[in-house]
């Protein structure tokens, strides 16, 4: 088959054999993954704050350091420690 034969048929597909959502439905779809997208994001802070900056804050000795995970946010505030 030719490149140009291939190039031809794939836009003449596009055109005429798929069927394309309709505005609303791109709407709806885009809202639904807003939603989902914030949710997780949201469940992610929550656990990355409550098992990872809690745990060096809760040592005994006063120290913020901890052997144990210190979740995302733990090691970006680290990182804007440095610069400070």
């Amino acid at each position: 088959m030719r490149i140009g034969t291939y190039i031809k048929d794939a836009f003449d597909e596009l055109l005429h054999k798929v069927t394309w959502p309709t505005w609303e439905e791109l709407q709806n779809s885009a809202v639904v993954v807003a939603i989902a997208s914030l949710i997780i994001s949201l469940i992610i802070f929550f656990m990355d704050f409550i098992f990872g900056i809690n745990v060096g804050s809760t040592l005994a000795d006063g120290t913020t350091d901890s052997p144990l995970w210190r979740g995302i946010l733990g090691y970006f505030y680290q990182f804007i420690e440095i610069f400070k």
